[in-house]
Order: C-alpha cells, then structure tokens, then sequence
C-alpha cells in the first residue's frame, strides 16, 4: 500500500466518518507551518527525517497543510529548537529532548539515557509503556507536545587518537562527548568537550582534543575523523537507540482539525520507520568505506563497560534522589528494560548472536 493512501485514508477516517462532505472540505483548511531542525543539511538522513514527514503531511493533505523545514541555525540554533517552539516563534521542530535537560532532567528519556533501552525497546516503551506520557507530561510545561519521529539505532563509540586498554586510560583524555554520556565518563577521569560539530575535525587534528563522538559510521566518514584518529570505538553505550521527536507548540497543535492532527501523527510514526531503515540501511557500506581506508575498529574494554555502568547507575540514582519526576521515568525504563532484556535473551539476541558467528557461510 502506497504512504500517500494511507495517510490519506488516516485524514479521511479523522475527519469523515457520517460527516457530510461539504463539512469534511470546511475542516480540510490551508495551514503553513515552520520547522526547525536541531541537525545540518549535510546530516541527510536525520535531516531528511524532516523532510520526509512533511513530504507525508503535503501528500496526505493535497497539499493543504505544509510544513517548511529548516536547517539549525537557519532560523534557530540547534540547541534552542524547544524556546522556539514554547514561543511560537516556529510551529514545530525536529530535535532530541535530551538537549533540553537543563529545563527538566526528565527530557533525557524522551532521547535516551546511558545503558537505557535499545531502538525497538525505546519505541516500545513510547507507544505502549508509559514513555509517551510520561514525555509529554514534561514537554506540556513548555507549552509543546511530542511525538516519535526518528531513531539513529544505537551509536558509536566514536574515534580515539590512542588505543584504550584499561579505564586508567581515561584520566585526562579531552574528549568530544555532550549530554549525561559526558557526565557518566566525568566520573572516570575524562575531560569532556562540548564543540560545535564543525569544529571537532580541527580539534583534533590539532591535538586539542584526544577523542571526538558524532552518531554512527554513516554520518561519522562525512567528518573525516578518521583521517586524524585511527581507533573507532563501539558501542556508543550513551545512546542504544537515541530517539528524535517533532515537536509541536501546544496551542499550534490544538488548533488543528482532527484529520490533521491524526495525519500528523500518522506522518511522525512514517518517519520514525523511515529513519531507522536508513540509518540501518547506509550504515553497513560506510562502515566497510571506514575499514577499507584505514579505521581500526575496537570495542570497549570490558573493564571500561564495567566502570561506565557502574558510574551511570550512580548518577542517575542521585539525580533520581533529587527529583520525583526524574525518579518516575528512570523506574520505567528501568523495569521496561528488565522485562525486554529477559525475552530479547531468548529471542532476538540468540538469533543476531548465532547469525553473527555463521556470517558468510550461505
């Protein structure tokens, strides 16, 4: 079936039902809204994520409801996506929540904490725990609402200029890494950097940083890294499956018509499986791209995987001391987490983990 079908038949079966058709054609308004991206142009596939939903919204609507994306920085900057959409200065934007955990510690879920859930598990939790709600409900008070509109799968570790062996090889490394991932590491010597992502190629060719983190190997071979830091680590254990979210300015959304609302949403959930395919899709060629020119890939030590747990599960238990709300959603993930991993023990792991080891042989 056609993304156009569907999403029409989704604006028909909001908006119809026994309504007649003149009072269907009434609720069918022209509607343009602003997006704004937390990611580059050159970022395609998170970028394109944008594009793409709002390609589905346009189809679904013959072009009555637009949405115009732009790129950070063209109107707002990356990491003030959510001010912009509080305002109203834009409609809507496309951004990870957990950029905005200096208002509610809370938003680090909406994207992912370290050791959290993975790409399925997060998408699970969002639409059948409580990840939605619980989201939301921190979302509401900056007068915006959100729905799941992308995931990158888990990340990678990033580029090293040196090779780790122990967690001793940690203290004092500069290393390119924001958000509570470069929190958990604080706790184990590492200097974390906060730079803007057109600056780290130059940091660390200059040496002024000993390590750099971006996404995955398809966006990673754009910056080139791999020119200046052989040792490409894995996982990135900060982000199993980092979720990205349209985000909507409450009242914007409200006034909607119900069709467009219920293709809004339809449009968000395309797009999530849009993004994930991609990235799962470009991954693999890039990564071979990196090999072939040199990258040697390393997975953390496990003596480093040990420590990271450990620090991570002692910072989000203060901040979880702290904060009731925070306290809420860690427990939910927590225990969706617990539950998932006992059937994806059985069920997906032992299937990759024995396709993984037979690789080639068919």
């Amino acid at each position: 079936m056609e993304r156009r079908t569907f999403l029409r038949g989704a604006a028909v079966a909001a908006a119809a039902g026994a309504v007649a058709s003149p009072a269907v054609a009434q609720s069918m308004p022209e509607v343009k809204w602003r997006l704004t991206s937390s990611f580059p142009k050159t970022l395609d596939t998170i970028f394109g994520t944008a594009q793409t939903l709002a390609k589905y919204v346009s189809d679904a609507t013959d072009g009555r409801f637009q949405i115009q994306c732009f790129a950070a920085g063209e109107l707002v900057p990356a990491l003030q996506a959510l001010d912009a959409v509080t305002t109203g200065a834009v409609e809507c934007a496309h951004t990870p929540t957990y950029f905005y955990t200096g208002k509610d510690p809370v938003l680090v879920f909406g994207t992912g904490s370290p050791f959290g859930l993975n790409a399925r598990m997060a998408n699970a939790w969002w639409h059948f725990a409580d990840g939605a709600e619980l989201i939301n409900a921190s979302l509401a008070k900056f007068n915006a609402i959100g729905f799941l509109a992308g995931n990158s799968g888990c990340q990678m570790g990033g580029f090293f200029r040196k090779e780790l062996k122990d967690v001793a090889d940690l203290q004092g490394l500069k290393f390119r890494i924001a958000g509570m991932g470069g929190q958990v590491l604080a706790r184990l010597g590492v200097v974390p950097q906060v730079i803007a992502p057109g600056d780290v190629y130059s940091a660390l060719e200059r040496g002024t940083i000993d390590a750099a983190e971006f996404v995955g190997p398809y966006d990673d071979e754009k910056t080139g890294l791999y020119r200046v830091a052989k040792y490409y680590y894995y996982p990135g254990w900060w982000e199993g499956g980092a979720m990205i979210h349209f985000i909507a300015n409450l009242e914007k959304y409200n006034e909607l018509p119900p069709a467009y609302q219920a293709i809004l949403k339809q449009a968000c959930d395309a797009a999530n499986v849009w993004m994930l395919a991609k990235y799962d899709t470009v991954n693999a060629p890039a990564l071979r791209k990196l090999l072939a020119a040199g990258t040697e890939l390393r997975p953390f030590p496990q003596a480093i995987m040990e420590a990271a747990l450990k620090a991570s599960n002692e910072l989000l238990a203060e901040m979880a001391a702290k904060n009731p709300d925070f306290k809420k959603c860690l427990d939910s993930v927590n225990a969706y987490r617990a539950d998932q991993l006992a059937w994806w023990q059985v069920g997906e792991l032992s299937f990759d983990s024995f396709m993984a080891r037979t690789r080639g042989r068919s």
